[in-house]
C-alpha cells in the first residue's frame, strides 16, 4: 500500500509539472526584454491629453518618424536628454519629425510647469495611468522609441541618450520616405 501511495503521489507531482509547463507556454508574451523587444512591431497608440488640454495619440502621426520619450519630473537623466530632445524637434521637425514627451503618471499642472521650465516646446502627452511604459516594457526612466513612418518601432532605449546618440538613430529613419 505505501509503495502504490508513494506512485500516485510521483504521478500527480509529474502531471503538475507538466501542466504548469503548458500554462506557462500559453502566457502573454514577456515584455522582460524591455523595449527593445518591440523592435520590428506596431508601436502602442493611447489617447492622452497634452498639458494644453488636447487629445493627442500617437496614430495621429502617422506618415512622421516619432521620437517617444517615457519620462517623469523626477528623473533626473530626464531632465538631462529634454534639452537634446528640444534641439532635435528644432532642427528636424520639418523634415516631418515629431518628438512626444510621454510623462509617466503624474499630474497635468506639474508636468506643464516642469516643461514650460525648459523650454520644451515639443507636445508633451499625459500618461497618467503608465499604459505606454507598461506596453514596451519600460525598465526605467527615461525610455525613448524611435517609431517609422508607417508606425512600426525601429530602435527602443532604455536610458538618457545624448544629442549624438538620438542624430544616429534619427536620421536613417528620417531618410526613408
Amino acid at each position: 500500500m505505501p509503495s502504490m501511495l508513494h506512485s500516485v503521489t510521483r504521478m500527480r507531482s509529474a502531471l503538475l509539472l507538466v501542466l504548469l509547463a503548458l500554462l506557462a507556454g500559453c502566457s502573454a508574451p514577456s515584455t522582460q526584454a524591455g523595449p527593445s523587444g518591440m523592435v520590428g512591431r506596431m508601436a502602442p497608440s493611447y489617447a492622452l491629453m497634452t498639458t494644453h488640454g488636447a487629445r493627442r495619440s500617437l496614430r495621429a502621426y502617422r506618415g512622421r518618424v516619432v521620437v517617444l520619450n517615457l519620462w517623469a519630473t523626477w528623473c533626473p537623466p530626464c531632465r538631462a536628454e529634454m534639452p537634446d530632445l528640444e534641439r532635435l524637434w528644432l532642427v528636424d521637425r520639418a523634415r516631418g519629425l515629431v518628438v512626444l514627451g510621454v510623462d509617466q503618471g503624474e499630474g497635468t499642472k506639474r508636468v506643464a510647469e516642469f516643461a514650460r521650465s525648459l523650454d520644451v516646446t515639443y507636445p508633451v502627452l499625459l500618461d497618467q495611468r503608465q499604459r505606454y511604459g507598461r506596453a514596451v516594457g519600460a525598465l526605467g526612466l527615461p525610455t525613448t522609441l524611435i517609431v517609422d513612418r508607417s508606425g512600426r518601432v525601429v530602435r527602443a532605449f532604455d536610458g538618457a541618450l545624448t544629442y549624438s546618440q538620438m542624430r544616429a538613430a534619427v536620421d536613417p529613419v528620417l531618410a526613408v520616405r
